[in-house]
């Protein structure tokens, strides 16, 4: 299939309303656009560069806590939740209470990360897989009710109150079965020649457009790219944060999804993903740099502290993952007298590299900004 002969699919009539029926994807794709070759060439070397920080930077998995709670907080935010990276990296009870109900939900999603990366490690990607993972992202939050960890039974709609008013309208929920086993094959079909950014492209689309759960559709669909990327050897770690870039061009990316169906553009779809890997790509690699810098000066600053040092250096292993602490966190995790941590915290705070935000006497809470802000913007 040539992506610009592509035709996304037939309109199918059900009681009182028309569905979309996508087109199946597990078969070959070509393409006559030169530029989809350069922008993917591109793509390709910037994802390949920022995975190799995966493999030089010592101890990655101190920071790899902070890009999937990155990710999670993003791809969250799409779906509408209002939490900021630094309260989604804090204790519940930090957490303002008109705000808890959305924490929960960028919780369950890094929990469903974390399971669904393990798992890869012993079963391919797969409905199976993405039912486990939706099942754990759904538990105790919006949409709790609405059959989490199965394909939906029912018929779903984007956009407006109802089916009559609905924006789109996906397939029947008797054609999801077939669908996604359609695109569980064409994941895993080496009989066929396409490179695997396009195939992950496509297979973002059409998952969105199956919409095969009744809710969390969209975080599902974002989590699937970097499950594909790391199953696909194409990230050691989730170090790719897509989900950024969607939420900055929202509106782009949405209308991007729209085109294929409504105009049978793929192309325009394809050039806006690869676009967005080579961007992501990018600034990711910037901020490993950035990690790398702040953590040759403060290993310098660390050699200061004397026979306390190997204390020290082991708080910095905390603050690498959660940058924001309580000093009762940090007594009970390095297993020290609150005296012995509140000193600690007292000589970070000489040293810059510790900040209270509060303000409060009592119950204070300590944040590592310079390291936060690197996942703020």
């Amino acid at each position: 299939m040539k992506l610009e002969h592509y035709q996304a699919g037939t309109f199918k009539k059900q009681y009182q309303y028309e569905s979309f029926s996508p087109t199946n994807v597990n078969q070959v794709w070509t393409w006559e656009d030169a530029r989809i070759n350069t922008m993917l060439e591109k793509a390709t070397k910037a994802l390949a560069e920022l995975n190799a920080f995966s493999h030089i930077v010592p101890n990655i998995d101190l920071f790899i806590e902070m890009h999937m709670a990155k990710e999670a907080n993003t791809s969250s935010r799409i779906e509408g939740t209002r939490t900021q990276i630094g309260e989604a990296i804090m204790d519940v009870e930090q957490v303002a209470p008109e705000k808890r109900d959305d924490w929960q939900e960028v919780q369950n999603y890094i929990k469903a990360m974390n399971v669904a990366l393990e798992e890869l490690k012993n079963i391919p990607l797969s409905g199976r897989l993405l039912r486990q993972t939706h099942a754990i992202l759904m538990k105790s939050v919006r949409g709790e009710r609405k059959t989490p960890g199965e394909f939906r039974t029912s018929q779903n709609w984007i956009g407006g109150a109802s089916l009559q008013d609905a924006v789109f309208i996906p397939p029947h929920h008797n054609e999801i079965n077939d669908l996604m086993s359609d695109l569980e094959k064409f994941w895993h079909n080496d009989a066929i020649d396409v490179p695997q950014l396009i195939r992950i492209a496509i297979s973002h689309y059409q998952f969105e457009t199956i919409h095969p759960f009744l809710d969390g559709n969209g975080r599902i669909g974002r989590l699937l790219i970097t499950l594909f990327l790391v199953d696909k050897g194409f990230l050691k770690k989730p170090s790719l944060y897509l989900s950024d870039y969607f939420e900055r061009h929202k509106g782009a990316y949405y209308d991007a999804l729209t085109m294929v169906r409504a105009s049978n553009n793929m192309i325009h779809w394809v050039k806006f993903f690869l676009l967005a890997v080579a961007e992501t790509a990018e600034k990711g690699k910037a901020v490993f740099e950035s990690i790398l810098a702040i953590k040759e000066n403060l290993d310098k600053k660390i050699m200061l502290f004397g026979r306390r040092a190997e204390t020290a250096n082991k708080f910095m292993a905390i603050l690498y993952r959660k940058p924001i602490v309580k000093g009762s966190f940090v007594a009970e995790t390095l297993g020290v007298s609150q005296t012995i941590a509140n000193n600690l915290i007292k000589d970070f705070e000489k040293q810059g590299i510790l900040k209270e935000m509060t303000g409060y006497k009592r119950n204070r809470i300590f944040v590592f900004e310079e390291y936060l802000n690197l996942f703020s913007g």
